[in-house]
């Protein structure tokens, strides 16, 4: 087991290298308080660069994923007459932080959806390295209808669905189920009810600690390297992170274990 940070506003389990994190504001649609945002970040934080956490779960208690920005936050802390511009930019700019966390983790981020996500809670989907919703789940960007951009999630937004998409559904503020979600290619999975998200998960457990996760990181990395570099430049970064992995001792253990015609060791307990 992990020691992990103590926390108020989500809640955490372990189960054989993987972590479930689960929202636990329901009385609130598990929205994107300051609280529960900083513990998220000091939770991913703490377990970014340990090996044995193989995976991770973002999921929400009540029914409900997450309801995205908590709004009587928004009025009270920004609008409530002292803060400026650069005050307001400031804290959007550490909850965009939040987001690259996640999505530049090198663990697999499964997120799984059911009752709704909604703008913060979208732009945290699209995230993910494997979404599943239930079919009657709830999906919005609502930002532009109440007056604002959806400042720190369009890059992500556009990342999963492509800008054409993802630019048509920021500025009608659309809302969709999870039906529609699947067919936009937000989600991977669409089941009928919270017993499916369960199944998923177990399959995908299953399926990620076949997998060596050193590889599986350098994986990520490639991918998302992708989005900055030149090809001169990934071509580099890609054969660097093959060479490594291919002299590491996970890299030489998978091809001993092939050639052996045996399991590896990660995948033992598979």
């Amino acid at each position: 087991m992990t020691n992990l940070p103590k926390t108020e506003n989500i809640l955490l389990e372990q189960d054989a290298g993987w972590l479930t994190i689960w929202f636990n504001r329901p009385d609130n649609r598990n929205a994107l308080s300051k609280e529960l945002t900083t513990e998220l970040k000091e939770v991913l934080n703490a377990v970014r660069d340990k090996k044995n956490i193989r995976g991770i779960t973002l999921r929400g208690k009540g029914g409900v994923f997450c309801a995205g920005g908590d709004l009587k936050g928004f009025k009270n802390n920004y609008q409530g007459g002292s803060q400026t511009v650069e005050d307001i930019a400031a804290a959007s700019r550490q909850g965009g932080q939040m987001f690259d966390l996640i999505n530049e983790l090198p663990q697999v981020v499964l997120i799984l959806v059911e009752g709704a996500a909604i703008a913060g809670g979208l732009g945290m989907v699209c995230c993910a390295d494997a979404v599943a919703v239930t079919k009657d789940a709830r999906f919005a960007m609502t930002e532009t209808a109440i007056g604002i951009p959806p400042a720190q999630i369009a890059p992500f937004v556009a990342q999963r669905l492509g800008l054409r998409i993802a630019r048509r559904l920021m500025v009608t503020a659309s809302r969709f189920d999870g039906e529609e979600a699947h067919r936009l290619g937000l989600a991977d999975y669409v089941v009928d009810d919270a017993a499916g998200l369960d199944q998923i998960e177990a399959d995908m457990k299953k399926q990620v600690r076949r997998c060596a996760p050193g590889a599986n990181a350098v994986t990520k990395a490639i991918v998302l390297a992708t989005r900055h570099l030149n090809r001169e430049q990934q071509l580099d970064f890609a054969a660097k992170g093959f060479a490594e992995c291919m002299l590491s001792d996970e890299g030489r253990e998978g091809v001993a274990s092939f050639i052996e015609k045996r399991k590896p060791i990660w995948a033992e307990q598979t």
